[in-house]
Parts: structure tokens; C-alpha cells; sequence
């Protein structure tokens, strides 16, 4: 690790937010979806530059089995895996990366990449993504899972993990939660029969949307809504919505965890990370502390749009891409 007056002034910059120099790994490898985003990682032809570069890149076949693959390379002597692709495919990877102590890299290669966005990644500069491998910077942070399952975003139950089962999600995210919501919502159908517990040990049981995340959401700084400003709390983010006007709970909290439970009488339609996903009841959530070694750019942000408002030298959230 370089001294600080060693590191130049980026490397200085991003050092004051957990972020310190890495040496280039001996024998790293990529995987690359070249179908995620709508075949972005193809456009920008992500493969052929991350091997002029000695990356070793793997391009992925449908059907292929990512966490074998990722396992064995780690198991081959790989020193540091990487994916292009979207979040949930990065979640794939980061758990095996964190499974055998070696950094992950994230190529914003999906369609929204929220991680990327949290982690501090350039979501718009997708082949500069790659100098995490060679000119990178590195910090520990947290992982969360449910009932074992890695997820480095969210997991989201009730109308949202039922809308993210359907064909249209993904090009017009808003409106078919909405139009699932009125189904969920209207006068013949029921809302999912989910019940949970919440900070103040109050029982929800006409619950419309659980949303669970790796460390806590923005939720009061309108500027960067949808952004976590931190991944190293060590807790849970925890949203719950109940059915508008069934009972006397106010229709919605916020709280942060380490560990919470959900129970319910059947499987459970969710979206992981944006995958679609049937879990078992009950569903236990935990947060894994300084779970993954992640490295980025040392010339990408560094930070969350949501952390940037309280730290000097970076552009406010409302400059930022949202995308």
C-alpha cells in the first residue's frame, strides 16, 4: 500500500473515503454478459479491450452456470473476478469473490447498475471500469443475504417483487408497478400475505411492499431518493408499506437492522437484485459486515450521489447521471 504522500491527487481524494491504492492482480479475471443492458458490454466490445489489458475475459452462453464458473476460476488461482453485466449477475460474482477473500470488480454493464452507482463506478464510462484491474483503488464493504442467497442491493416483496416478474419491468419500471399495484391493490384482489415485526415491535400483517436492502436508502435527501450513501453501516435498510387504510399502523416505515425475518404461509414471489426469484418462508434477512473487497477506478467518483452533498471536492447528486 502506497503512502498517502506517495498517491496522487484522485488517490488522495477518494483515500479520505475508505478508498486506498491496490496492486494489480497476477491472474484476474472477467465475466462479461453480453446480453445484459441490451447487449452493452458487445457495444462497447468490454471482452476484447479488458484481454488487451491481460484480463482474462469470459464470455458467458446462455444457460451457463455463472457461480460454477466464477467458482472455478477462483479455485484455478484467479486473484481477482469481475463482472459486466447487470446487478444481478454482479451479485453472482461478488459472492464467490468474497467466498475465497479476493476483490471483486463491478463493469457497469446492466441496464440501470444500481451498485455501480452506490459503489462510486462512472455508470457512463463502462470500458474505464476496467482500470480497476490495473489503476485501481480498494475498500471493504457489506453484503446482505436471505435464507443464504448473496444480494448486493435489495430484495423486494409484495407488489414490487411481483411486478419485476413481468416482460415490461424493465423498459417502464414505473407504470407497471403501478398498473400491478392497482391488481394487487383493486377491490377483488389481496395484497401478499406477508407479516413481519418492526423496530418498534409493532406487527404488520397487511403488508403491500417489503423492500430489504444491503445498508439503508436515502430516504430524506430528495436530490439523490433511490441511492444508499454508504456501504459499510453494517445494517439492513428496511422499508415497509401497508395496505392503504387496513388498520390503525401508520401506512408506512423505515428502519435499519442487522437481521430481520418475514414469515409467511407459502413461497414468496420476490425480486433479487432485480432477478425474479421464489423464496421460502420464513424469510431470513442478514447483513454481512466488510463482507467483499470491491475495487473501482482510482479515476471514478468514489462515493454515492447521496453521500456526495456532505463531501468536499465532489459535484452535487442533481450533476450526476442519474440514468
Amino acid at each position: 500500500m502506497l503512502p498517502t504522500s506517495a498517491m496522487n491527487p484522485s488517490e488522495q481524494r477518494l483515500s479520505r473515503h475508505g478508498w486506498r491504492p491496490a496492486d494489480p492482480p497476477r491472474r484476474p479475471v472477467l465475466f462479461v454478459n453480453p446480453r445484459s443492458g441490451g447487449g452493452k458490454a458487445a457495444r462497447a466490445r468490454v471482452a476484447e479491450r479488458a484481454r488487451e489489458q491481460g484480463i482474462e475475459a469470459v464470455i458467458l452462453d446462455p444457460g451457463q452456470n455463472l457461480a460454477a464458473l466464477a467458482g472455478k476460476a477462483a479455485a484455478a488461482g484467479a486473484d481477482a473476478l469481475g463482472a459486466a453485466g447487470g446487478d444481478g449477475s454482479l451479485a453472482v460474482v461478488a459472492a464467490v469473490a468474497a467466498a475465497h477473500g479476493i476483490p471483486f470488480v463491478c463493469v457497469p454493464a446492466g441496464t440501470r447498475n444500481h451498485f455501480a452507482l452506490d459503489v462510486g463506478v462512472d455508470r457512463n464510462d463502462v470500458i474505464g471500469a476496467l482500470d480497476a484491474f490495473t489503476d485501481g483503488v480498494e475498500r471493504q464493504i457489506d453484503m446482505a443475504e436471505v435464507n443464504g442467497r448473496i444480494f448486493l442491493n435489495n430484495v423486494s416483496l409484495g407488489i414490487y417483487g411481483d411486478a419485476v416478474r413481468r416482460p415490461a419491468y424493465r423498459d417502464a419500471k414505473v407504470r407497471t408497478l403501478l398498473e400491478t399495484a392497482a391488481e394487487v391493490l383493486g377491490p377483488s384482489a389481496k395484497a401478499p400475505a406477508l407479516r413481519l415485526a418492526d423496530d418498534l415491535g409493532r406487527e404488520h400483517s397487511h403488508l403491500a411492499v417489503v423492500l430489504v436492502s444491503n445498508n439503508p436508502y436515502a430516504l430524506d435527501r430528495p436530490l439523490a431518493q433511490g441511492t444508499r450513501p454508504t456501504l459499510d453501516t453494517g445494517q439492513l435498510g428496511i422499508v415497509v408499506l401497508d395496505v392503504p387504510g387496513d388498520g390503525p399502523l401508520p401506512p408506512g416505515r423505515a428502519w435499519s437492522a442487522p437481521r430481520m425475518e418475514v414469515s409467511a404461509p407459502a413461497p414468496v414471489q420476490a425480486g433479487v437484485d432485480g432477478e425474479a426469484v421464489d423464496l421460502s418462508p420464513p424469510l431470513r434477512f442478514t447483513i454481512r459486515p466488510a463482507a467483499l473487497r470491491v475495487r473501482i477506478s482510482s479515476r471514478h467518483p468514489g462515493t454515492s450521489p447521496s453521500a456526495r452533498p456532505h463531501l468536499p471536492g465532489l459535484p452535487p447528486p442533481a450533476q450526476q447521471s442519474q440514468g
